[in-house]
């Protein structure tokens, strides 16, 4: 082999070994390179940990409306059992369900012969006791005057004469109480509608007994006032703080979906239901066109005004953890978890009670991982 062969192939095994290097050295090179930018995500992510970057929200004081929606029945305003007193017979029906009636228009006669014979003889009895008064007046005038003549008359048989007249006076007076008894259980036999309103229902036919001995203890009819109904809904006890008289409410029926309806606080019970733990409220719905009936449910949207003034924060800023809940207080950038009471809420915004003060700063959406005594830093 010539020299210069020789040499050729040496020197083609000095470029290989350089570019070998050459590559290997670029590969150390990248790993300490990736090896380096691991170890920066790190100790990033360990300073985050260490000391997260929050965005901190301002304690204002304000007052906040809130509604609550409760589920409410519309009732008459007026409702009554219309009975028979008397035992009587069914003599005219003139009314049926769903006749309109007014106040004071009849509704029924009902029939009682007995009551006829009752009346005659009270009448009978009163006649009887004024005979016997006037025989005993007319015996009393006559001693007075024969006792204008000393010894004539003893006073003993005067005082007895006298008695006599005023126990015959009180009997006509029993007999004719006895007599306006019997008279107005006449009336009784004429039943009529005591306010304006609409026959809901009817038990009895033409020819039926009724009375306290009658059929049962179904009334004859009920009769409601459609044309102003009762709202009544019970709020729950955490709720009734913020209740107002004449406050609107609205409330929707499921009948009509597509209407919403208005009304106005004008009753509040004052106290709480023993069973329900709630307020009983009423509100005066005047249904004129009749669209809404007695008795439907509906679904009812109460507003709860703000009290006294109060912190608001945004809902994110309190935490409500297992075991209780807080907002995250900032100072010095240093996390103070302080326990907090919740109020009324509206939209994004809600009450807080605690140890705050106006103007104080609170992490605006705070969690448990937030520790207390934690380093934070502002974003």
């Amino acid at each position: 082999m010539s020299h210069c062969t020789i040499m050729k192939k040496l020197k083609n095994k000095s470029i290989i070994t350089l570019a070998v290097l050459a590559v290997a050295i670029s590969f150390l090179s990248a790993c300490h390179s990736e090896e380096k930018e691991k170890e920066s995500a790190e100790e990033q992510q360990e300073q985050a940990v260490e000391t997260p970057a929050v965005e901190l929200t301002t304690v204002t004081k304000g007052k906040l409306g809130s509604a609550v929606t409760v589920p409410g029945e519309l009732i008459p305003y007026q409702q009554v059992d219309l009975y028979a007193k008397i035992n009587s017979y069914v003599k005219k029906l003139l009314v049926d369900i769903g006749s309109e009636v007014h106040q004071g228009q009849l509704l029924v006669v009902l029939e009682a012969p007995e009551i006829n014979s009752q009346l005659a003889g009270a009448q009978s009895r009163i006649k009887q006791q004024e005979a016997l008064y006037f025989a005993s007046k007319a015996t009393y005038d006559r001693l007075v005057s024969t006792s204008k003549t000393p010894g004539t008359v003893s006073l003993n048989d005067l005082e007895q004469a006298e008695a006599k007249k005023n126990s015959d006076f009180a009997n006509v007076e029993s007999a004719k109480s006895s007599y306006k008894e019997v008279s107005a259980n006449l009336a009784y036999l004429e039943i009529r509608a005591p306010f304006d309103g609409v026959i809901t229902s009817r038990n009895v036919n033409l020819g039926a007994y009724v009375g306290p001995g009658g059929k049962g203890t179904d009334p004859l009819f009920t009769l409601q006032d459609q044309k102003r109904l009762r709202l009544v809904v019970s709020i729950p006890e955490n709720a009734t703080g913020g209740l107002k008289s004449k406050s609107e409410v609205t409330f929707t029926v499921k009948a009509l979906p597509s209407q919403k309806f208005t009304a106005h606080i004008n009753r509040l019970a004052g106290a709480l239901d023993e069973r329900l733990r709630a307020e009983r409220l009423e509100m005066d719905v005047y249904n004129k066109d009749k669209n809404l009936l007695p008795h439907m449910f509906a679904e009812v949207s109460v507003p709860l005004p703000g009290g006294d003034s109060t912190f608001v924060v945004p809902k994110t800023a309190v935490v409500t953890s297992t075991e209780k809940v807080f907002v995250i207080k900032v100072v010095n950038h240093k996390a103070q978890w302080v326990d907090a009471k919740k109020g009324f809420s509206s939209g994004d915004m809600i009450e807080v009670y605690g140890d705050l003060k106006p103007d104080d700063k609170l992490v605006k959406v705070a969690s448990d991982e937030i520790r207390d005594g934690s380093t934070v830093k502002d974003k």
